[in-house]
């Protein structure tokens, strides 16, 4: 059911670092520049941000105070400010109440809600996916090159209907699963990762996409190598989340690997917030960077619908999906999956990690 809008892992005998790249990833489409909106094309010029705590936190406020009364937040990434659009006077008083900058919008959360049901219910073709983008304050949709003529002409048939509130983008790409043999953690014959060490009542865990958990049980740090791990839960399609607890008496630490000779230590988690930036930590395309383009993802996948999702254009590739999304020391996602790069752009896909630790009870260290 559609949910609302709003590294490798270092190894001695065990695992110290929180991200390793994955292989049995259903890769999404590459990302291209959105369609019709100069005023999304000069975002995407502009250097992304990452948001301060008090932004993060801002945002979180801005959620439980107005809910379905605001369309959607984004950071200005040339001030670093949180705008919440609004489209009636009470919810902007309410947001200028949080300290936020306010900005008035066509289309309200319930309008663009509503859109979304439509594509859901009429436009749910393998190959497609779409989301939020509160600086257009349009339902952002991609096709990739597996969708037929017949079926983009449906898509836009329905988008047509919906006066505006959608926009559409044709990708390369296809969504697919992708599997790879070599390094990284092994189970069920696949080589998956770790997204971020986790903890709960002392014991030690690492999250990772549910697809991978999917496929095995028992986890190992080497080919044919001793298990370190053992599946506790699992959630693929409609969420793609997992997670492993530590069986070999490892205490590894909470970083993610760098690919440099370094880790970035993380001490906390948040949603990602449109407009900022993000890094993405994995085996196969090692650390690359990119910035959050929509939430409220739903990417339709050959084995099923996953929803809630982020999009961003980080690059990725066949063997990283598992891997980290974080900015700085904050930890925001679990990647899901990408077909590739354009160029440097890409579109790679990943589940919040919030939800993920919600629903398992752990917490990041």
């Amino acid at each position: 059911m559609r949910r609302n809008s709003r590294a490798r892992l270092g190894l001695s005998l065990l695992l110290v670092a929180g991200a390793l790249g994955l292989g049995a990833t259903p890769a999404t489409a590459t990302a291209t520049a959105p369609t019709t909106s100069a005023e999304v094309h000069s975002a995407a010029a502009a250097p992304s941000a990452i948001p301060s705590a008090s932004a993060y936190a801002l945002d979180a406020a801005v959620e439980r105070k107005l809910g379905a009364d605001t369309a959607g937040t984004y950071l200005d990434r040339a001030t670093g400010n949180l705008v919440v659009t609004v489209t009636t006077d009470r919810a902007e008083e309410q947001a200028r109440a949080t300290g936020a900058t306010v900005r008035r919008v066509a289309r309200s959360a319930a309008q663009l809600d509503a859109a979304m049901e439509t594509l859901e219910a009429e436009a749910k073709i393998t190959g497609t996916s779409w989301g939020i983008d509160p600086r257009t304050n349009r339902v952002a949709v991609e096709a990739d090159s597996s969708v037929s003529a017949r079926d983009m002409a449906r898509l836009e048939a329905v988008a047509k209907r919906l006066g505006g509130a959608v926009s559409i983008s044709r990708v390369p790409g296809v969504f697919d699963r992708e599997v790879l043999g070599g390094g990284a953690i092994y189970g069920g014959g696949s080589r998956c990762s770790a997204a971020f060490n986790v903890t709960k009542g002392g014991a030690r865990y690492f999250v990772t996409a549910g697809h991978c958990t999917n496929i095995s049980a028992n986890w190992s740090a080497s080919s044919g190598g001793p298990v370190i791990g053992v599946r506790e839960g699992t959630s693929f399609p409609t969420n793609d989340y997992g997670i492993v607890r530590y069986t070999d008496g490892s205490s590894p630490a909470g970083t993610v690997d760098l690919y440099n000779g370094s880790t970035q230590d993380i001490t906390s988690a948040a949603n990602a917030v449109v407009g900022q930036a993000i890094r993405k930590s994995g085996s196969t395309t090692k650390v690359t960077s990119g910035t959050v383009t929509a939430v409220n993802v739903t990417v339709n996948y050959s084995d099923g619908p996953v929803y809630g999702m982020v999009r961003t254009t980080a690059c990725s590739a066949g063997g990283d999906s598992g891997g980290a999304h974080f900015a700085g020391t904050v930890a925001l996602g679990i990647h899901s999956g990408s077909s590739g790069c354009s160029g440097t752009a890409g579109s790679a896909i990943h589940q919040p990690v919030v939800e993920a630790l919600s629903a398992y009870g752990v917490s990041v260290y």
